[in-house]
């Protein structure tokens, strides 16, 4: 029986090699036919609210199995981490990969609507594996942002890559070798 994988993506346009149609590509390419990918269109990616995009996720967990993968990237990283700090998740997470991930609140990343509960660690569910990758150089969302998440997570698992890639649009080789370690 193949894994769930639901599948957040970044803001802004989503079109054939926009924001994450290529690394999610690229993710499903590399996974196979181990992995059953659920990746809806988020609303207005190019004027997010997270309202909307919370009302998506709704649906999206309605059709979940348990044991499910998440993987946000960008803005969807944050969002679903937003969304489990303060929704009730009625199925059970193994893993969740967030890839650049702004940490909204701090220095010019001032979205009420996306900003976290101070004590929102304490409210996630229990996820087995929590992975943030971030590139070193990334000139989309700063390092430090990874360090904003750690500060706070215990159990994350940060993965600092050398470069500056945001879109990973060649993919990204670590989360699929992290993905394939937790068979």
């Amino acid at each position: 029986m193949s894994k769930q994988v639901l599948f957040v993506h970044s803001a802004g346009p989503q079109n054939a090699h926009e924001g994450s149609d290529a690394f999610k590509a690229s993710l499903v390419q590399q996974l196979s036919n181990d992995y059953q990918w659920v990746a809806p269109p988020m609303p207005f990616p190019e004027d997010p609210t997270y309202a909307q995009w919370k009302s998506v996720l709704d649906e999206s967990f309605a059709s979940l199995n348990d044991d499910v993968i998440l993987i946000g990237h960008s803005l969807g990283g944050s969002v679903l981490l937003k969304y489990l700090s303060e929704e009730t998740c009625h199925v059970s997470i193994s893993t969740l990969c967030l890839i650049a991930s702004p940490f909204w609140g701090v220095d010019q990343w001032r979205r009420k609507d996306f900003v976290l509960a101070e004590d929102f660690e304490s409210r996630l569910p229990n996820i087995p594996h929590i992975y943030f990758y971030q590139s070193k150089s990334d000139e989309q969302v700063p390092e430090t942002h990874m360090t904003y998440y750690a500060e706070r997570i215990q159990s994350l698992h940060m993965r600092m890559l050398s470069g500056n890639d945001h879109l990973f649009q060649n993919g990204l080789p670590e989360l699929v070798t992290d993905l394939k370690q937790l068979q």
